[in-house]
């Protein structure tokens, strides 16, 4: 058994899209249009053919709460692996991503948070030696 997919719940499509391509640097796989949104999902370009993340419509009514109380308590939706987390911050702070928080050791890694815009925080983490 093995992860094929994971989800982040977004509010714009197309707004995730260039986010998560332009900014973070991950790859379009997919967009297959289905009614008024898409199946869109982006990989790793370390990786074309490994995990997808979906960016997926928050239209359910259980999104908006459900995101809102996370952000309201700082909690990351999900956590993205890379190298070196201060780095990271460096280029992404450089093209105008906010952090909620700046990257901070504890422990065996190193964390920074993001807003994606599309009303997720997101955790980028690497791991210390």
């Amino acid at each position: 058994m093995r992860i094929n997919l994971t989800s982040v719940m977004v509010d714009d499509q197309a707004k995730a899209l260039r986010f998560y391509t332009e900014v973070l640097g991950f790859q379009k796989k997919n967009d297959i249009p289905l009614g008024e949104a898409s199946w869109l999902t982006v990989v790793s370009p370390d990786e074309p053919d490994g995990v997808e993340l979906v960016l997926e419509p928050s239209e359910h009514p259980a999104v908006k709460p459900f995101k809102e109380a996370l952000v309201r308590d700082g909690i990351p939706f999900t956590s993205f692996a890379v190298d070196d987390v201060a780095k990271e911050y460096e280029r992404l702070t450089e093209l105008g991503v906010r952090f909620t928080q700046a990257p901070t050791a504890m422990g065996p890694v190193t964390t920074a948070v993001l807003d994606d815009t599309c009303g997720n925080l997101i955790q980028l983490a690497q791991m210390n030696e």
